[in-house]
Formats: structure tokens, C-alpha cells, sequence
């Protein structure tokens, strides 16, 4: 019996639960999640399922993720290790990628309930 293909991933936003998602074959299989600060997108945690772990998802999840950011006129903050290393290898979001600073990082702890 072989295996049913499985569709391409979706990467979605789910603005009110702060995150964006991405689905394969309609199941979630991880996430990137942010929070926002005046005109930057703070992002603080990405995982993938291990499930589906090695497909690269995590990388599609957060070019788009980081896309929308683009788009929607914000600056990125990569408090999120995943998302920082990302960005050492994808210089073409440097022009919109500030820095992590003590000062977003209490902020975001605040906003976090930490």
C-alpha cells in the first residue's frame, strides 16, 4: 500500500491568537508566534510538530510570516532563536529586522505574563 501525497503546506495568520501557522493536509503542524509593539512584530517562539519534523516547514513558515511583515509596513524583532538564526542566512530582511533589546525584552515579558 503506498502512501496518499500529501498537499502542499499552507502558512496562515491567526492575527488574534498572535501567530502564524502552517498547515499540512489541513492539520497544524507548528507555528511561529509574536507580539506586536507599536510598529514592530516582536516574534518570541517557533515550533514545528515533531511529526513533521525535516521538511523544512519551519523554514516556509517563517519566510512567509516574515513576507507579511514586509507587506503590512512593520519591522521585525527576532527575540525568537529560530527566527534569529533565520535572519543571519536571509539577509533580505535585514532593512526591516531591529535589534532585541533589554528594553523589548522586559516589555515582552510583561506582555507575556512572565
Amino acid at each position: 500500500m503506498s502512501e496518499q501525497p500529501t498537499s502542499a503546506p499552507v502558512v496562515r495568520h491567526a492575527d488574534t491568537r498572535h501567530r502564524y501557522e502552517i498547515l499540512v493536509d489541513d492539520a497544524r503542524a507548528g507555528l511561529t508566534a509574536y507580539r506586536d509593539r507599536d510598529n514592530q512584530r516582536v516574534f518570541f517562539h517557533t515550533e514545528i510538530d515533531d511529526t513533521y519534523a525535516g521538511r523544512g516547514l519551519a523554514a516556509i513558515l517563517v519566510t512567509q510570516a516574515l513576507t507579511d511583515v514586509r507587506a503590512s509596513g512593520k519591522r521585525i524583532v527576532p527575540a525568537c532563536p529560530y527566527v534569529s538564526k533565520f535572519l543571519t542566512k536571509h539577509r533580505e530582511f535585514a532593512d526591516i529586522t531591529d535589534p532585541v533589546t533589554p528594553e523589548i525584552l522586559t516589555w515582552l515579558d510583561a506582555q507575556l505574563g512572565r
